[in-house]
């Protein structure tokens, strides 16, 4: 499996404290992902791009 820095960081910053105990929160790892999906498409919208394919660009190693 390839490894994907950005992912990796999402992946860090989705542990969150439950009874003492630091889980992985499936939630919290989506609303990351879908908050930058967002700051992407906002940007393809200004430079007049196309949004699918600056997603993809931008999450360069995830495979369709």
């Amino acid at each position: 499996m390839k490894k994907i820095p950005m992912l990796e960081r999402f992946a860090a910053q989705s542990l969150v404290e439950h009874e003492g105990e630091l889980i992985f929160s499936k939630e919290k790892f989506a609303e990351l992902i879908v908050k930058e999906c967002m700051y992407v498409g906002r940007l393809s919208q200004i430079n007049n791009g196309l949004v699918d394919s600056d997603i993809k660009d931008h999450f360069y190693g995830v495979e369709e």
